[in-house]
């Protein structure tokens, strides 16, 4: 991904970028970018992200893929013109779904309220968070391709740049970084955000860290727009000065 991104880079004739930024797995390209060519870079801004996956972090997403093959319709990912494998998507996409909230947004947003005023005795949605979730799933192949979904999942999981892997020995880079968190994250929680900073301190780096106060989950770093513009605004602005 950050192969490609540097050729556009190139061919655009961008010698120097004033920063990389990404939440999620585009903060996993902002540290590739980090480590594949900081010679580029005046500063870096990775968000809700990790240095590598954790087993926990591994396990879901293999769940998630586990849910696609075992849907009849992936024929073995050769599904082209027939129709992709919808059912095992969106049960991929649920799935990774609750690990985008957290327990005081489910709460908040859901609690025990049910869609009618009593149960119905099938399985069919009784709970307003399980007629979400099924939304959630059933829009997402509307709009994503199971391959896509394995391929990028497994590139998440196979990522690493822990220890020397980031900066080699005895290297250092100009490079002014600032690593936003967020306190309910508990798919990326705030502890590998912190690991970031403390490879970067222990080699010198110009490196700030921001944990913000949200109850949306990982998906704050998509929500908690008006707080990250703030912190990013302030940290480029000294970025442009320096």
């Amino acid at each position: 991904m950050v192969k490609a991104q540097k050729h556009l880079i190139d061919q655009l004739g961008i010698k120097k970028l004033l920063c990389v930024a990404g939440g999620s797995l585009g903060g996993m390209q902002v540290l590739q970018w980090v480590a594949s060519y900081p010679e580029r870079l005046r500063s870096a801004i990775p968000i809700a992200t990790t240095l590598k996956h954790s087993p926990q972090q591994i396990a879901f997403d293999e769940v998630g893929r586990q849910a696609v093959m075992a849907d009849p319709a992936w024929r073995e990912g050769s599904y082209y013109g027939h129709g992709q494998p919808e059912r095992g998507l969106a049960v991929a996409r649920m799935i990774g779904h609750i690990t985008y909230m957290s327990e005081q947004s489910m709460e908040a947003k859901f609690s025990r309220r049910l869609k009618d005023k009593n149960y119905n005795f099938k399985f069919s949605a009784d709970f307003e968070v399980e007629g979400y979730l099924r939304y959630r799933g059933d829009n997402f192949v509307k709009r994503f391709d199971a391959n896509s979904y394995l391929y990028i999942t497994k590139a998440m999981d196979y990522f690493d740049v822990s220890g020397d892997k980031l900066f080699p020995k005895g290297k250092r880079y100009d490079i002014r970084f600032l690593v936003i968190a967020f306190k309910s994250d508990w798919l990326y929680p705030s502890s590998q955000s912190q690991e970031i900073v403390r490879q970067l301190k222990l080699r010198h780096m110009d490196a700030t860290y921001c944990e913000i106060k949200s109850t949306y989950g990982h998906d704050a770093f998509l929500l908690e727009v008006d707080e990250e513009t703030h912190l990013i605004k302030h940290f480029l602005k000294k970025t442009n000065e320096s």
